[in-house]
């Protein structure tokens, strides 16, 4: 095997080849696509756009910009693409900047092949240690990133400042024969970007002035918010001429595919999934919030809505519905409409607001996604609330029926509180005594169990409250549904604003 060779002689004789970093990456895709092996694991909705053009650009050699809003999988797919290296690369054994056997760079391995030969030490690197990533910050300097002069070293060597010996190297040269990614781009100062010129022209390096040549091979991967966007800076032209492929990540085009993102990133204990149903109708309702805030005019687009954000809800609601159920020493329960507002601490933690919706504040506006995911969702599934009170079109034999007048003639005669930490048993009893409530959901959704019959149940209140057919109002712990005309009147129990 050939990780099994110790000096440089060994290392020849298996017949190893040096390859360079972009030929290695190209390689190991053209192998991936041959044999139909998806380039990456656990990223959906990139099949027919962001993939094809990150695989064409590897084809190409090029470094590569992933230009997107947050939480698109920029840096995760960065991170995935070490698995295009080989598992293990060999080096001049004590390498600072991982030197190839067969053509060391550095005046440490070209010295130490030269006094050795073919005895010359080998170890060996695994693909994991070939990544580095830095985040941009303004607070980067070319010393971090490339290196500077040592004079602890040019003190204790007695070399000149401008000896290759006394140079303590950056992230670059030490990412040598590898992958570095920067995040964030824009956010480096335009200096900085200055720096990495001549690296992308002609892959060498210079510190301090001194003469010194380093021929590193290296795979930039840089990632960035639009430049619209980061106002903290932005990449200066003369490096995004130098980069050679700029591929523009998106949100999931598709409801469906938002879910499987989510369902797949939740931390969920076994403990948690055992106790806690989440049925598809809440899985639904929360990836809908965050189509509903990249359309809203309440929330900045330029910042985009991430992904963390139906995350981060998802693990909210779980983890509200788990509270109840230990609260009131049940063994299992399934997530209500009620564990719906503990989606709120994770709105206004991950969305901007313009003006407007700044006046507004944030938790009005988070209840207000709520809403709208609950009334679109709700048009989706059941007849159209408005289209049931319109009359019969002129010549009609009979007045079109509507099918929600029992739930709603019922609020016009009773009121109910549904308190959100209510007993299994106390919320089933609340909803089964609404006349035609259970009825209506089974009619349009015949296929449904008991438990998600009373969820569904509670979910046609909150859509009818959302189209103006009963009235809604949140107290401490509660919802209070009952008469329209009645929820408008101000009550002292209401929660301020």
């Amino acid at each position: 095997m050939m990780i099994s060779a110790k000096t440089l002689g060994e290392l020849k004789q298996s017949g190893y080849r040096s390859r360079s970093i972009k030929e290695e990456l190209r390689t190991n895709l053209i192998a991936r696509i041959r044999s139909k092996q998806p380039l990456f694991v656990g990223i959906h909705g990139y099949d027919e756009t962001v993939i094809p053009a990150l695989e064409r650009a590897i084809l190409a050699g090029h470094s590569i910009n992933l230009l997107g809003l947050r939480g698109q999988a920029k840096t995760r797919m960065a991170r995935a693409l070490v698995e295009l290296l080989d598992e293990w690369m060999p080096i001049v054994e004590g390498s600072e900047i991982n030197d190839d056997p067969l053509a060391p760079i550095s005046r440490f391995a070209q010295q130490l092949v030269a006094a050795k030969g073919d005895s010359t030490p080998v170890a060996w690197v695994h693909r994991s240690q070939r990544y580095t990533e830095k985040l941009a910050t303004p607070d980067v300097t070319v010393a971090d990133l490339i290196g500077d002069s040592d004079p602890i070293k040019a003190a204790n060597l007695k070399l000149d400042y401008s000896d290759e010996r006394v140079i303590h190297f950056g992230l670059i040269p030490r990412s040598h024969r590898g992958i570095f990614v920067i995040n964030e781009l824009p956010d480096l100062q335009p200096r900085i970007q200055v720096a990495l010129f001549n690296i992308l022209q002609e892959g060498d390096i210079q510190i301090r002035g001194f003469k010194l040549r380093l021929p590193l091979d290296v795979q930039f991967v840089f990632t960035a918010n639009p430049e619209d966007y980061t106002n903290r800076g932005a990449i200066i032209t003369p490096l995004k001429d130098r980069i050679g492929s700029q591929i523009l990540t998106h949100y999931p085009p598709t409801l469906e595919m938002g879910m499987a993102i989510t369902a797949q990133e939740i931390r969920s204990s076994e403990e948690q999934s055992t106790r806690v149903r989440v049925p598809d109708l809440i899985r639904v309702l929360i990836e809908r919030i965050a189509w509903e805030a990249r359309d809203s005019e309440f929330v900045d687009r330029k910042s985009g809505v991430s992904a963390r954000l139906t995350i981060s809800a998802l693990e909210n609601v779980i983890s509200a519905a788990e509270r109840r159920a230990l609260r009131n020493g049940e063994e299992r329960t399934v997530v209500r409409m009620g564990d719906l507002q503990a989606v709120v601490p994770a709105i206004t933690g991950k969305i901007e607001l313009v003006y407007e919706g700044e006046q507004e504040g944030p938790e009005k506006i988070a209840q207000h996604l709520l809403g709208l995911a609950v009334r679109n969702v709700f048009a989706e599934l059941f007849p159209d609330p408005a289209r049931s009170r319109r009359p019969a079109k002129q010549g009609a034999a009979s007045t079109r029926p509507d099918p929600y007048q029992e739930i709603v003639s019922y609020f016009e005669e009773h009121d109910l509180d549904l308190r959100f930490d209510a007993k299994n048993a106390e919320y089933a009893k609340a909803l089964k005594g609404i006349r035609g409530l259970g009825d209506l959901v089974k009619r349009h959704h015949d296929y449904l169990d008991a438990e998600e019959n009373l969820l569904w149940s509670e979910f046609v209140l909150h859509g009818l409250a959302e189209h103006s057919r009963v009235g809604r109002s949140l107290h401490a712990g509660q919802t209070h549904f009952g008469d329209l005309v009645g929820s408008m009147l101000p009550s002292g129990n209401e929660d301020p604003e």
